[in-house]
């Protein structure tokens, strides 16, 4: 790229857009503006001038300041030390800028993102010897990140060529020289602990493979109905207030996940302080320790500069990439995606570009594929498999799936866990609607689920669903005619799905037993309600009345049992539903011994 030392001019400033001119500039090259050294990256090339979008408030940067090049696209650093870490969009540490100018953060300030002077005791491979070829994405060694975390320590991607020399085991910072490789032109290229990467460009492996394994939540909803698996593409919709945030909270605390990537993106100021105060306090279910030593946050409210808000999602990706290149499965999560999307809007319109959907650039579609793409379970190049799971909020305005962010995610991704209003307003949570969210990876994740929980777990899925979709169509019979239209065949269907909807499908986030639900007790759960559904079928043939049924002590137990057991106590769960078992089969002797009295 160009000369960083070579001069610039700026010639004009449209908000976010500057027009400069600099000799030898690329395109998606990084440039210091003004005298403030706000950071931008070039967008367009038009002659011996060129547009730049901003970081950072353009306010009292007048045409005539200088600008410089970095010689650089818009970059990461990947190394040691991001686990843990709070940045906002363009990867600045916030906690770092906060001890340096307090409260109110000055423009131009840029601390490095990760810590030079901390030194990492650096473990190097044992597969690794002077003169023997080397590629990128190879295993150089490792450090402790966190006791939770075993960080492994990767030749850069686009490096290749002979191995002169390795470090020995020892403390070293993130500026020291820990191995030597001699490129193919003769060049030799020193290798650090860290090294950088262009967001907008994806990183490299060595295959893509199918996802295998579900990615549990504890949330019964998303992994008994909607399962997502690991690798695998989901979307969050729901208008204001639905509970999209809580939602992606709650994954992000209880997901089987190695890494958590959490990225506010656009997302109102104290939605992400609500995130920021309680993930530090929070324990990681798996291994006890604090969940921050296996989570990176970055934080872009709405308030913050709008072209780093469209650059945090990329910033996010990247990262979740590095660590799905050491071998770790990686959820990610973007908060919205809508909030980027209108960032995208803005800059197109400062540019002039051709809107089309409700103003949106006609690029809108492909680079919602492109960032979700980069999902995916993939063979690493010295690894093993790893894997990035990628969930996206969309705050469709009014609650309207047909809007552009929403019906143009709803082509490209694989499971859709779509909010309603109606379930939130009705204080059903999570507010997820089972008629307008789906899975296709169904067939996969019950192949885990046979395996690993109970070999009926789908059979069951789908009477529950059936049930639901019967429930759906009698509502609106009742809203109509009222109840005393329906066979008592038919009012047993909607008591057994409100039996469904408050056993099963309702679970407080805030409740200390029900905010988690293993697997064993999804499916043991589901299983009771539907025995008991079952066995009620057969008692309403018999000619028992609805009322009797619904009325019996055992009803109201079932719907507190989600809040009675936790997920260690599956055989009280299992007891529970022998017992509710014998009552109604109490229940039709006692009925059978009135028939014959009769």
């Amino acid at each position: 790229m160009n000369n960083p030392n070579q001069p610039g001019v700026v010639l004009q400033i449209n908000g976010p857009i500057v027009t400069l001119r600099l000799p030898g500039v690329r395109n998606g090259e990084q440039v210091r503006i003004g005298h403030l050294g706000l950071y931008g990256e070039i967008i367009a090339l038009q002659g011996d001038e060129a547009l730049a979008q901003i970081y950072e408030s353009t306010e009292m940067i007048r045409p005539g300041e200088p600008v410089a090049g970095l010689g650089r696209p818009l970059s990461v650093e990947l190394g040691p030390g991001l686990m843990g870490g709070i940045f906002d969009g363009v990867q600045r540490p916030l906690e770092k800028m906060f001890l340096e100018a307090g409260d109110q953060i000055p423009r131009g300030l840029s601390p490095e993102p990760l810590d030079r002077e901390r030194l990492w005791n650096f473990q190097p491979s044992d597969l690794l010897e002077p003169n023997m070829p080397i590629i990128g994405g190879a295993k150089l060694g490792s450090v402790q990140e966190t006791q939770s975390l075993l960080h492994l320590i990767l030749v850069p991607p686009n490096i290749q060529g002979e191995l002169i020399e390795i470090a020995p085991e020892g403390q070293y910072s993130l500026n020291e020289t820990i191995a030597r490789v001699r490129l193919a032109n003769g060049h030799v290229e020193k290798l650090k602990l860290y090294h950088h990467w262009p967001v907008r460009r994806p990183r490299p492996y060595q295959g893509r493979d199918h996802g295998v394994e579900p990615l549990i939540t504890g949330q019964r909803i998303l992994d008994t109905f909607f399962p997502l698996l690991k690798g695998g593409k989901c979307a969050v919709p729901g208008p204001f207030g639905a509970g999209k945030t809580v939602v992606q909270h709650q994954v992000a605390r209880w997901a089987n996940a190695d890494i958590v990537i959490y990225v506010g993106c656009g997302e109102r100021g104290n939605e992400l302080v609500d995130v920021l105060d309680s993930f530090p306090q929070l324990k990681d279910p798996y291994s006890g320790r604090p969940l921050m030593e296996r989570t990176l946050l970055i934080a872009n409210t709405s308030n913050m500069p709008v072209v780093a808000r469209e650059a945090s999602i990329y910033v996010g990706i990247t990262i979740a990439e590095y660590y799905r290149d050491q071998g770790y499965d990686v959820v990610m999560l973007a908060d919205s995606t809508s909030r980027w999307a209108e960032a995208l809007r803005e800059v197109s319109g400062r540019l002039g570009q051709m809107p089309v959907e409700e103003g949106y650039p006609a690029y809108l579609a492909s680079r919602l594929a492109a960032f979700y793409e980069r999902a995916g379970r993939v063979d690493t190049m010295d690894c093993g498999k790893g894997s990035v799971s990628l969930i996206g909020a969309v705050s469709p305005p009014g609650g309207d799936f047909s809007e552009p962010v929403t019906s143009h995610t709803k082509e490209i991704i694989e499971t859709f866990w779509a909010l309603s209003k109606e379930l939130a307003d009705a204080r059903h949570y999570p507010a997820i609607d089972w008629v307008d969210s789906f899975s296709a990876d169904v067939s996969t994740a019950a192949k885990w689920w046979h395996e690993a929980v109970n070999r009926n777990w789908e059979r069951r899925r789908g009477e529950a669903l059936a049930i639901l979709a019967r429930d759906s169509e009698l509502s609106r019979i009742v809203n109509l005619v009222g109840p005393e239209a329906l066979s008592s065949a038919q009012r047993w269907v909607l008591e057994g799905a409100s039996l469904i909807k408050e056993a099963v499908l309702q679970q407080s986030a805030l409740d200390p037993v029900d905010t988690f639900s293993s697997p064993q007790k999804q499916f043991l759960l589901l299983d009771l309600v539907l025995t008991i559904y079952d066995l009620g079928s057969e008692l309403i043939e018999l000619g028992v009345p609805v009322q009797e049924l619904a009325g019996q002590t055992v009803m109201a137990r079932l719907r507190r049992c989600k809040e009675l057991y936790d997920s260690s106590q599956t055989e009280q769960l299992l007891a529970f539903q022998q017992e509710a078992i014998d009552s109604f089969k109490v229940i039709r002797a006692e009925y059978a011994q009135r028939l014959e009295a009769s």
